[in-house]
């Protein structure tokens, strides 16, 4: 799977409520304590509800990486 911003966000899922306004809210919150735009935000959210709950899932999974502090 390609990744729609070149970019990640420090947001480990694991152990999160499955829920996908919650998975995508917490993703949007992190990225945008990173410094993200908002198109930048939005373009991920939005190809990752073009399909059904598990691509929701990977995409935004895929611009995930947990960074040890």
């Amino acid at each position: 799977m390609k990744k729609i911003v070149n970019k990640t966000v420090n947001l480990d899922l694991v152990g999160k409520d499955g829920n996908a306004y919650v998975i995508m809210g917490l993703f949007g919150s992190q990225a945008k304590k990173e410094g993200w735009t908002r198109e930048e935000i939005d373009a991920v959210i939005e190809e990752a509800k073009s399909k059904d709950y598990n691509y929701l899932l990977a995409t935004i999974m895929n611009h995930c990486e947990v960074k040890e502090n």
